[in-house]
């Protein structure tokens, strides 16, 4: 009978003792339990006992989590939160180095446990850290654990950022702005201003007017990632909390910082892969960046302001390489025909005033910027589009003006301008990172693309909307693919033609919708089990072709082979030593040992291998683990193997699994089940090409009201 669900059965640790083990009744008060552990081992003062987790984190065990043990767990009986903040309350502050040094260690690994932290809270243990690092006499390991304590301890969000001194503030400035400073040091500090930062406004100016951009960008070009991490997070904090008129300002500290080759150079483009938090910081970055376009996203023109409708008149003379007439040339009827002419070919919709085409917000003023940008930087693709364009029949003509318009707007909706960023995203795109311009760079990529899909698709204006859809589609794809540099964005964009689109999406379909309808999954429940049996009798047929496998010592050689196969009627396994890798399959008189398959009890796999577990077997080597295997014959016998790769790993495990008449649960099962069961459920439903299949079976009709049917009548 099991044991009722409130008992928890674990192993009690105590200093100097053997462990207890115990049932703990969950609907006990903890203080009783403790209580009755205390006095197994004859310890008085229960209440200056608790117990933890004897693991690697040493959480306390409280009212609020023991729900969380688990039977067989093993806890530790140990000091009190209070009574243990209370020593190293006292200890931190000992006159001897050595002790003072193992108490700050204890003291950074307690303060990660919410119970511990709020005790030595209680104590005014802030304050006397706080202290500690504004005294300046600490440096090294000292201040190290320190100011690791205080992050551990300010991370639970008990204490307010905004209690600290500007001493304070300036201490940790000051870490950061020495050229050479021990990185522990270095990295806690920077996590410490970047939480001030982004806590507490009143905390963000003070820390402004301590750290510049160019004090923090030499941490960037060495190569500890953390630091860079850590460096990259303290800038986006102060460009997220600067206020909205001061964000173009350190826009332009940045560039002229060279923050972006910087990041480009030691960063993306370092031999150490970035990890996660690092992938992060940089998308935050990417997304701070782009939002400073908002406003001129959100701003509307002014058919009135003679600089903005200066814009439009400089995209008509690059574009038709015409200089601005006097206005005493020709009658003014006849340059508003001229000027309407020729915004017509620019492709607005208001050909009279195309001013109206940019109070559409958004895009805004975005669009015309960006506009302008590719009629000066890249004036030969801009000229061919417009008269390209301007030379085809109307209705096939692909609408500059309004295309860009729109363009722009799907762009700033694809990289969410204007948008805060994820607190879990870490989707940066490094090509953004190649260029000063890249928002203005990826639009000039683009527009070109969809003036090649426009003539792909032979589009007319009524086909203005599925052009832009298949624009949105083109660029998606390419960005997945995440390009290391706009020229690598061109290319992966010059792939995915319109008909390549097509023929994804007639892939996916296939492989999506029209699979997911009730019919279509019985008749693919239906033949799982034949593909299932089939590739079942292939990991036999496998098995009884044989594999050579390698021998590993306890000193590592690898020179020597032995060789194993199943008999062709499934029922031995023969094995036996080799002298050297054989060329071709190894007969089966020359295998001296056997194994019956009747025999064989289980398989095991990885670390719970015996030949894993042993000392002089590599048991460090992830690689090999990962592709070790043993049969269970017998009581406690193994027949141990370390496959040559991971193919014949999943080959050896399927098949003896499929011996013992156990599920075949390889990756390699499950990439072979879905490769055939797609090309066998296509086979069969290739006659129904194009044809809907209905969700529910068609009706079965009424029965006639008699059976007389006779051709002729009666």
């Amino acid at each position: 009978m099991p044991p009722p669900s409130d008992i928890v059965k674990v192993a009690i640790e105590w200093p100097g003792a053997f462990p207890k083990l115990m049932e703990i009744d969950q609907k006990k008060p903890l203080s009783a339990i403790i209580k009755e552990v205390c006095e197994g081992w004859s310890l008085g003062n229960h209440e200056n006992f608790a117990l933890q987790n004897a693991d690697s984190t040493n959480f306390y065990i409280t009212e609020k989590n023991r729900n969380d043990i688990k039977n067989g767990s093993i806890l530790r009986l140990t000091t009190s939160p209070s009574q243990m903040a209370g020593q190293l309350h006292e200890r931190i502050q000992s006159s001897s180095m050595d002790a003072k040094l193992e108490a700050l260690k204890d003291l950074a690994n307690s303060s990660r446990d919410v119970t511990f932290a709020q005790e030595f809270i209680n104590l005014d243990g802030i304050s006397l850290l706080t202290q500690m690092v504004e005294s300046g006499t600490d440096f090294g390991d000292l201040l190290s654990f320190t100011l690791t304590a205080f992050v551990e301890l300010m991370d639970h969000g008990i204490v307010s950022w905004d209690t600290f001194s500007v001493a304070f503030i300036k201490k940790i400035a000051g870490y950061v702005n020495k050229s050479a400073m021990d990185t522990a040091v270095l990295q806690r500090s920077l996590a410490i201003l970047e939480s001030m930062v982004l806590n507490s406004q009143d905390l963000y100016q003070k820390v402004a007017q301590e750290i510049t951009i160019g004090q923090l960008i030499p941490h960037l070009q060495g190569t500890d990632q953390d630091i860079q991490t850590y460096t990259i997070a303290v800038i986006n904090a102060l460009f997220l909390k600067a206020p909205e008129d001061k964000r173009q300002e350190m826009a332009h500290i940045l560039a002229q910082k060279q923050l972006r080759s910087i990041i480009l150079s030691n960063v993306i483009r370092s031999p150490k892969p970035i990890n996660d938090e690092m992938a992060h910081q940089l998308y935050v970055l990417q997304v701070l960046t782009f939002n400073l376009l908002e406003d001129r996203m959100m701003t509307k023109m002014d058919p009135q302001d003679q600089a903005q409708r200066d814009i439009i008149f400089e995209l008509r003379r690059i574009a038709f390489d015409v200089e601005c007439e006097p206005n005493n040339s020709g009658s003014i009827e006849k340059r508003k025909s001229m000027y309407t002419r020729d915004y017509k070919k620019l492709g607005f919709i208001n050909h009279v005033n195309p001013a109206m085409d940019f109070t559409q917000i958004p895009p805004g003023m975005l669009a015309l910027d960006n506009m302008l940008y590719f009629a000066r930087h890249h004036q030969d693709a801009y000229i061919r589009i417009v008269l390209e364009n301007s030379s085809r029949e109307d209705k096939h003509e692909c609408p500059f003006g309004r295309s860009s318009i729109e363009l722009t707007k799907m762009l700033c909706e694809i990289l969410k301008v204007g948008e805060l960023p994820s607190e879990n995203c870490h989707d940066f795109h490094p090509m953004f990172f190649t260029h000063d311009r890249s928002f203005e760079e990826f639009f000039c990529i683009c527009i070109q693309l969809l003036n090649k899909t426009w003539k792909e698709m032979r589009a007319t204006s009524e086909d203005f909307n599925k052009v832009m859809q298949v624009v949105r589609e083109q660029i998606m794809r390419a960005l997945t693919q995440k390009p290391n540099s706009l020229d690598q964005l061109k290319s992966r964009l010059q792939n995915l033609s319109y008909t390549e689109i097509l023929k994804i999406r007639q892939s996916e379909r296939m492989n999506q919708e029209d699979f997911q309808s009730r019919p279509i999954l019985e008749l693919r429940e239906k033949i799982q089990p034949e593909i299932m049996e089939l590739i079942k009798q292939q990991r036999l047929n496998r098995l009884c072709d044989g594999t050579c496998f390698r021998k590993i010592s306890s000193r590592r050689r690898q020179d020597k082979f032995w060789y194993c196969r199943l008999s062709p009627n499934h029922k031995v396994l023969h094995y036996g030593d080799l002298e050297e890798s054989p060329q071709g399959e190894v007969p089966h008189d020359s295998l001296q040992e056997k194994l019956p398959v009747a025999d064989m009890k289980a398989v095991v796999t990885g670390k719970d291998c015996p030949h894993m577990k042993e000392k002089g077997s590599l048991k460090q080597n992830k690689e090999v683990q990962e592709l070790a295997f043993s049969v269970l014959y017998e009581s406690d016998e193994y027949l141990n193997f370390i496959a040559p790769d991971k193919h014949e790993y999943c080959v050896w495990t399927d098949g003896l699994n499929a011996l013992l008449g156990k599920e075949m649960t390889s990756d390699f099962t499950k990439s072979d089940m879905d490769t055939l069961l797609s090309m066998e459920m296509k086979l069969r439903l290739l006659d129904l090409e194009n044809i809907q299949i209905p969700e529910a079976p068609p009706p079965i009709p009424k029965e006639p009201s008699n059976y007389d049917f006779h051709p002729y009548g009666s």
